[in-house]
């Protein structure tokens, strides 16, 4: 393996990492400012609305200026709106600074794993794809299993303390790892002779393959169902009295798994060659494992058993969607088709929060059954993708 691809994979443990350090002390954090609970779900929409903006448009840039230097610039606004929101308690600043924090984070949820791809070695794109997003879920995982335990560590009088405390952290800390991709990662800029402006390049979205059209649906209503199982499963388990340590113990569980499973599964599955048909078996998959997981009495046993082979689902399946988008890319517009799998896979975390908090509203189980159904509906996108096109595998 490249010394720059094993660069960008510590990267993407560093910024899984310091990206999720605010996630479990937020539920608490707002309940401590008296902000209704529908308003996690809101924050959170706000903040993927950014990520669906703000996709193609680093995306686009990053195929004609310098990636390192771009994702600088947005994290130094994602930065700036994580500490706004964890120290000015107005709700309409806090919004508007979520959707901030999301359109300069995506900055860097696109671009690094755009030069990771081009980085990469044909032959070694899936396993490296693979290895970059376990190490970010895996770092996230981490994230969750600290950020749970710093409300107990800094010792502070309330919620609202420790919230502002960990968003200065982490906006501080943000900047010095902007600093750092700067100074780790090699310059890379495009080499074609054509450059398109940028009103060009979003024309350019409508020419989209159908074939590829319709698996970015697909991707959507995968995010959706995906983030829903995530999010509310984060809620449900403070509901039922397992507070953030539990949901940091739980999350950093579900990284140990993905960890396992790219390092021993991924690189089986890959040398089989047959991605879009295990796509489509992983969401069908996906669908009867989370429906069953809530048929059991005890939640949190079938969560730490049964819940864990979605997990390797997950991750198995993330590696080769990414791949396979890159695959319609011509190597000189490799971040825009990354902005472009971004903008679709946000729309799902836009859309999700928001149907999700609504279901769980009326009935704490059936948000997660509104995730079967959206997995559901994902491997129909693609199986009608798979007899429109018989030469996918």
């Amino acid at each position: 393996m490249k010394k720059t691809v094993v660069i960008t994979i510590i990267l993407f443990f560093t910024m899984g990492f310091i990206h999720n350090l605010g996630h479990p002390i937020t539920p608490d954090f707002l309940r401590a400012l008296n902000i209704k609970d529908i308003m996690f779900g809101t924050f959170f929409a706000l903040m993927c609305l950014g990520l669906v903006l703000g996709g193609p448009f680093w995306g686009i840039l990053g195929d004609k200026y310098n990636k390192k230097y771009l994702m600088l610039i947005g994290l130094i606004v994602y930065s700036i709106g994580q500490y706004a929101f964890g120290n000015i308690h107005n709700i309409y600043i806090m919004s508007i600074v979520r959707f901030l924090s999301g359109f300069g984070v995506s900055a860097s949820v696109t671009l690094l794993m755009s030069y990771l791809i081009q980085k990469s070695e044909p032959s070694n794109q899936k396993r490296n794809v693979a290895y970059g997003l376990a190490a970010m879920a895996f770092g996230a995982s981490v994230s969750y299993l600290v950020g749970g335990k710093l409300p107990n560590l800094l010792d502070t009088a309330s919620h609202i303390q420790s919230g502002e405390i960990i968003f200065l952290i982490q906006a501080v800390v943000n900047i010095l790892f902007g600093i750092t991709l700067v100074l780790l990662l090699e310059d890379c800029e495009s080499s074609s002779e054509h450059n398109p402006t940028f009103i060009e390049s979003i024309k350019d979205i409508r020419k989209l393959d159908k074939d590829l059209l319709l698996f970015l649906f697909s991707l959507t209503f995968v995010s959706i169902g995906a983030i829903n199982v995530s999010k509310y499963l984060e809620v449900y388990i403070a509901d039922i009295g397992r507070g953030s340590d539990g949901i940091g113990t739980f999350v950093f569980a579900t990284g140990i798994v993905g960890i396992f499973t790219t390092a021993f599964i991924v690189p089986q599955v890959i040398k089989l060659k047959i991605d879009v048909k295990i796509m489509f078996i992983a969401n069908i998959l996906s669908a009867i494992i989370i429906f069953s997981v809530f048929q059991f009495s005890n939640v949190m046993l079938s969560l730490y058993t049964l819940f864990m082979t979605y997990v390797v689902l997950k991750s198995t399946y993330a590696p080769l969607e990414t791949s396979f988008i890159s695959g319609y890319a011509d190597k000189n517009e490799i971040s825009k088709m990354m902005g472009i799998r971004q903008f679709f896979f946000a729309i799902g975390y836009v859309i999700g929060p928001l149907i999700g908090g609504f279901i769980y509203g009326i009935n704490k189980i059936y948000v997660f059954y509104f995730s079967v159904l959206m997995f559901a509906i994902a491997a129909i996108l693609i199986g009608i993708m798979r007899r429109r096109n018989k030469d996918l595998n």
